[in-house]
């Protein structure tokens, strides 16, 4: 099977943004505007790119295999997982289906919550015509999903405010909607309420870490995310302070 040529400077930027590889797993850095998976648009996958780029660097001429156990949106930026087997795939799925991947995310938002640090519960039903997620009451409808997620407030930069978030379920859209729901709207996110888009088209939400059993050796994996050179200011506010409930990463 043929994959698509790769220009020098491509495959360069692709190797650059691996954050790990082992025989079973691929671990990189996704870019605000990239797609994971396929979609209605039909634009070249994150997935594909790099298969193209297996293609060339083991200089395999049969078909590349990458399975996806789970996706980013496309204006989200960071650590994205594929499978290099489908033993690996199947059982990555099943870690994050059940819940024992530790996810992290850094948003950064257009005001501050009221608490520093705080669980986040809320019923949010899905609305797939809009492409969007709305928190609801619970047993309104019956199609509304339970969503939590634990916040930590890291410090503000000359405009925005920077929130470390650790996901603990797995919702459509889940950290633009609940902090949207506590006025926490984030940078450029247009869709849940900010007031202008980023230059790019992007949001200011990226997967910063992730901890995750190794499909083989069962071990636990943390791999972590450089954050977007765009974000100004941030860097100051990522390094470990006693007084700050969570890691700041």
């Amino acid at each position: 099977m043929e994959y698509r040529a790769l220009s020098e400077a491509e495959y360069k930027d692709l190797e650059g943004r691996i954050l790990y590889e082992d025989n079973h797993l691929l671990v990189v850095c996704k870019l605000p505007g990239e797609i994971v998976q396929g979609d209605k648009t039909g634009d070249e996958t994150l997935c594909d790119k790099y298969k193209a780029f297996i293609a060339i660097r083991n200089s395999k001429p049969g078909k590349v295999f990458l399975g996806i156990p789970h996706r980013l949106d496309r204006p989200v930026s960071g650590i994205t997982v594929f499978a290099k087997t489908s033993k690996a795939l199947e059982r990555l799925s099943a870690s994050f289906r059940e819940s024992k991947v530790r996810k992290i995310y850094l948003a950064l938002c257009i005001a501050a919550p009221k608490e520093p640090h705080a669980l986040l519960e809320n019923w949010l039903i899905r609305r797939e015509a809009m492409n969007k997620s709305f928190i609801t009451q619970e047993g309104k409808f019956k199609e509304a999903k339970l969503a939590k997620l634990i916040y930590t407030y890291l410090g503000a930069t000359d405009r925005y405010h920077l929130m470390q978030v650790e996901l603990l379920t797995g919702r459509h859209h889940q950290i633009r909607c609940q902090l949207a729901g506590i006025g926490c709207i984030i940078k450029g996110d247009l869709k849940y309420g900010a007031p202008r888009s980023n230059p790019d088209g992007s949001i200011c939400l990226h997967a910063r870490s992730i901890t995750l059993p190794h499909p083989v050796t069962k071990e636990d994996i943390t791999v972590l995310a450089p954050v977007p050179d765009a974000w100004k200011g941030v860097s100051s506010l990522l390094q470990p302070r006693p007084d700050t409930p969570g890691t700041n990463l």
